[in-house]
């Protein structure tokens, strides 16, 4: 396990005129408890066609519904989140291409 900070960043898309669409990025940094995924993590993911990296663990409030962080420098979608109290668990794969659209939360 450890401690470090990340980057919580959320995409607002918006179309022009002509139907164009362009992403715009805002990001927050934030401390975040960083863990690898656990065995019965990785197989249930791994059965939804993810590959699970991380395990990050934020104050509830440091989180808005952003859909990906990074760390390290590296981008990661987060795929799946659980509220623990007082905490935010967020479950993050790396993404090669675009990031697929959020199918729900918890």
């Amino acid at each position: 396990m450890l401690y470090d900070d990340i980057k919580l960043i959320a995409q607002t898309i918006s179309v022009d005129t002509y139907g164009n669409e362009t992403a715009t990025e805002t990001s927050r940094t934030v401390f975040a408890e960083v863990d690898s995924i656990s065995r019965s993590e990785f197989y249930a993911a791994a059965n939804a066609e993810l590959n699970p990296e991380y395990k990050f663990v934020v104050f509830f409030g440091d989180y808005e519904g952003e859909a990906l962080v990074e760390f390290q420098g590296v981008r990661y979608w987060i795929y799946r989140t659980y509220r623990a109290g007082d905490y935010m668990e967020l479950y993050a794969e790396r993404k090669t291409g675009g990031i697929p659209a959020p199918e729900g939360g918890e």
